[in-house]
């Protein structure tokens, strides 16, 4: 018996899968599910769940990710310019650490309404 392919089990949960759970599936066939999570900073599990249309989490999340590691989207950064949304989302998560000037103003402008930020409050810029 043949193994069911990431992309059968996304049609399976999904019934017309969104396009971003397709490119997530089609890594995971290719690069398997461990692969597939690394590439988008994601556990296995929660990968899994993601294809497999159970997941309960914050899927808006987890397709700007998909999107900006796998499909090229971009925004436009106050500090560097086009950034891939999946490293965006990365910088945003960053602790504050002086150890350059570079990443002292990503750290301020992503708590300084960035339209691109997730972080809630800005109350943390230093």
């Amino acid at each position: 018996m043949m193994p069911v392919s990431m992309v059968d089990k996304a049609t399976t949960g999904w019934g017309e899968a969104p396009d971003w759970v397709r490119e997530l599936a089609g890594l995971a066939d290719r690069d398997g599910l461990n692969g597939a999570a690394a590439r988008i900073g994601y556990s296995p599990a929660t990968t899994s769940q993601v294809i497999n249309g159970k997941y309960l989490g914050d899927l808006a999340k987890v397709e700007e990710r998909v999107r900006g590691a796998l499909m090229g989207l971009l925004v436009d950064c106050p500090v560097v310019g086009d950034l891939s949304r999946d490293q965006c989302l990365d910088w945003q998560k960053k602790p504050y650490a002086p150890t350059s000037a570079h990443r002292v103003r990503m750290f301020r402008a992503c708590r300084a309404g960035c339209p691109h930020s997730r972080v809630k409050g800005g109350g943390d810029a230093v």
